[in-house]
């Protein structure tokens, strides 16, 4: 999701191929209208907005719809900005995203659950607005669909989703922090381990990758630990003031919910407080989406902060987009 300048919802969807325009023409909180901006489309998943453009990621291109906010009912061809990403399908979609440095990161997942490969692969890279410049910007990112920077120091975090094939409890999903670019978060050689007791996970070699590496020294270590195939994509630091103070400039994070595990996990919205320690280091928000007997009838995407202060929420199991709010009364 994105928001546009005036105020219109901007929404990706992977597998219908479409992205749409939500309008809420008399800020009463609920949408007034869905306009369809683009169809036909590989996986546009990710979307972000700058300078009244809209930006897709599509696979493996770029797209840009100019002036678009005068134009939802009418949308302009795109221009491809960029179409040099991989075409993979395995972690191929793109989580897209504009830094305080005026530049469109765009993750590019591995192309398997784990294997070795050369950048841009397994890392989360940078263009320019025109689509010059690519650079890896993170490696040893096994495949992040969520990030954002600390409204503070204008640092990036990002979440990334761990192997599978390790058992129910291994390994943990992360929460990481890049505050500059050259990093290596370990994959495929090294995976986020939160051990009892402690709250910020160590890595644990990989058993086909990780002999002849030592995690805690060529690697960074994962700032917190998620819980094991909880699938954690989209993040937020919350920037609104609706919510209480406890809540300003703390992480809200779209858990996808398991799919490999024997008792399913995850299927909620966390808080993560990465300045705490222990159990205050993540906290569950909103959940529900798990059903006592295992099942579920939604599955959390991702998390906007509204212009009001309110956090939406999207659910890709069922078909809707949720508006969290906070009455003082």
């Amino acid at each position: 999701m994105a928001l546009g300048t005036k105020g219109t919802l901007f929404v990706g969807t992977q597998r219908a191929g479409v992205v749409y325009a939500i309008v809420d023409r008399n800020h009463d909180g609920v949408a007034d209208d869905g306009l369809v901006i683009a169809t036909n489309l590989t996986s546009p998943n990710g979307v972000a907005f700058r300078d009244g453009a809209l930006y897709v990621g599509d696979a493996w291109r770029i797209l840009r719809y100019d002036d678009i906010e005068n134009h939802l009912e009418h949308p302009p061809k795109p221009v491809v900005i960029y179409d040099g990403y991989p075409r993979d399908a395995w972690h191929g979609w793109k989580y897209i995203g504009f830094g305080p440095d005026g530049w469109l990161y765009v993750p590019v997942g591995a192309p398997c659950n784990v294997c070795e490969r050369d950048p841009p692969y397994a890392s989360i890279t940078r263009i320019k607005p025109d689509g010059t410049g690519m650079e890896v910007f993170a490696r040893g990112v096994r495949n992040s669909v969520g990030f954002d920077w600390d409204p503070k120091t204008k640092e990036l975090w990002f979440t990334d989703n761990g192997r599978d094939s390790l058992g129910d409890d291994l390994p943990d999903d992360e929460l990481d922090h890049a505050p500059k670019p050259g990093m290596h978060f370990g994959f495929p050689y090294c995976h986020a381990v939160l051990l009892p007791g402690e709250s910020r996970p160590r890595g644990a070699g990989d058993p086909q990758f990780g002999p002849g590496h030592d995690c805690a020294k060529e690697f960074t270590r994962a700032e917190v630990g998620l819980g094991a195939h909880v699938a954690s994509l989209g993040m937020k630091f919350y920037t609104g003031k609706m919510f209480p103070a406890q809540y300003r400039d703390q992480i809200f994070i779209a858990e996808h919910g398991s799919w490999d595990r024997s008792k399913p996990i995850g299927y909620r919205v966390v808080v993560a407080r990465p300045g705490e320690q222990g159990e205050k280091r993540l906290e569950t928000f909103a959940e529900g989406w798990l059903q006592p007997n295992g099942k579920s009838w939604g599955r959390p995407v991702d998390v906007l902060v509204a212009p009001d202060g309110a956090l939406l929420v999207s659910d890709d199991q069922a078909g809707a987009i949720y508006r969290i709010t906070y009455d003082k009364k």
